[in-house]
């Protein structure tokens, strides 16, 4: 039995630089070393990860084999061991690799169907093996709750990280209690990292603006959010002397924020007032948008960077992760969060970027004042993590 380190696992790979920033962010809460289980160790060596891990391991993959495939999918049907599968996926750290703490890096996992069945049965084959478990920093969707399953599964966890009320409070109200805890997104602590600005770029005069895959595929009525970010790209050079940065946050060849980026891009390059910029580690990321003056953002990390530095944010979200974080900041949701599932009209997104400028200035005064706490929140959820440490002897 290996006591000497930490495992991280559900993690998908640095090309999401949110889930960098988890990673990278949480590393420097822990009291040991963490050892990291991804499906992407090329990327997460690429960027911010390498230096902060004690060792980066893949996962062995089942699905893309065939015939390992099959042969799991025997094991399940025919001598009912569905967690055969997780025993080949993480063998580099359970079985006689086993370490004593495993974390499940949460994020949304537990708001996407496809992502059940590999949380609920890792979770209970570390617990099998005699491991502790955490499930750290994430938001779930208070419907999935409903789901007697899913919340057998929540109550094995030695301990539960949520990153924002609305989920805390749902796991409160399904009878999850004893082991949860509310602390912010680790990532509200990441490092900044500065870099020069790319040509283009004034400051003081930048609106960040990030959109992804992922609001494309759950607006209601289709093309209307790429319509809505066109009028409001025009409304801005139009109307005011900002210029738009157009960021990027996830990479993947399967859900590419550099795709719709391309697309406004191309509609606007000629005006000489919309700039795109390059992929780069999260740190770097943040350090862009920390230098806007205002951000409206898709993704959660780029908002959580954009927060973080004191930017007010308007966000384009799709699920409660989104919802919660912002309750928690300004006591509400309410003009923080416009919910893509409500883009109607090609002018909705305009008029809550009129009501941003508005905003600006009191909700700048605001991030400056409730962030140190919040932040500080943040960082107590390693002392949950020590508890557990030491309550193994570790």
């Amino acid at each position: 039995m290996k006591n000497d380190k930490i495992v991280l696992y559900m993690h998908a790979g640095s090309g999401n630089h949110g889930c960098e920033a988890i990673v990278n962010s949480l590393c420097h809460l822990l009291p040991a070393p963490a050892i990291l289980m991804t499906n992407r160790a090329a990327e997460d060596r690429a960027y911010s990860l390498k230096e902060l891990c004690s060792g980066i391991a893949e996962e062995k993959s089942v699905e893309q084999n065939p015939l390992i495939h099959a042969w799991y999918y025997a094991k399940k049907k025919l001598l009912h061991d569905p967690e055969s599968a997780m025993r080949y996926r993480y063998r580099a750290v359970c079985g006689k690799n086993l370490h004593r703490l495993n974390i499940s890096i949460g994020g949304d996992n537990y708001c996407y169907d496809n992502m059940l069945d590999r949380l609920m049965l890792s979770n209970r084959m570390f617990h099998r093996q005699g491991a502790k478990t955490v499930l750290f920093g994430c938001s779930v969707e208070p419907e999935l709750l409903k789901n007697p399953e899913i919340l057998s599964d929540m109550r094995l966890y030695d301990a539960i990280i949520a990153r924002e009320s609305l989920t805390f409070e749902a796991l409160q109200e399904a009878g999850v209690r004893e082991n949860v805890y509310l602390h912010p997104d680790p990532a509200f602590l990441l490092e900044t990292k500065h870099c020069p600005l790319p040509e283009g770029w004034e400051e003081g005069r930048m609106l960040g603006l990030n959109i992804s895959p992922m609001i494309l595929e759950n607006e209601k009525k289709a093309g209307i959010t790429v319509e809505n970010y066109r009028a409001l790209i025009r409304h801005i050079l139009d109307t005011t002397g900002l210029r738009v940065a157009l960021i990027p946050h996830v990479v993947w060849d399967s859900n590419d924020d550099r795709r719709p980026i391309e697309v406004l891009y191309e509609a606007f390059r000629d005006t000489g007032r919309v700039i795109r910029l390059d992929d780069a580690s999260a740190p770097v990321l943040k350090g862009y948008i920390g230098r806007c003056r205002l951000f409206i953002g898709a993704r959660t990390h780029a908002t959580i960077a954009a927060y973080s530095s004191g930017v007010p944010t308007l966000v384009v979200g799709y699920s409660v992760k989104a919802r919660g974080i912002a309750k928690d900041l300004f006591g509400t949701d309410e003009g923080y969060v416009i919910p893509v599932q409500t883009l109607e009209r090609r002018e909705d997104l305009t008029a809550a970027f009129d009501w941003l400028l508005r905003q600006e200035e009191p909700m700048r005064r605001r991030l400056a004042r409730v962030m140190p706490e919040y932040q500080e929140r943040a960082r107590a959820a390693g002392e949950v993590i020590g508890r557990l440490w030491r309550e193994e002897g570790l």
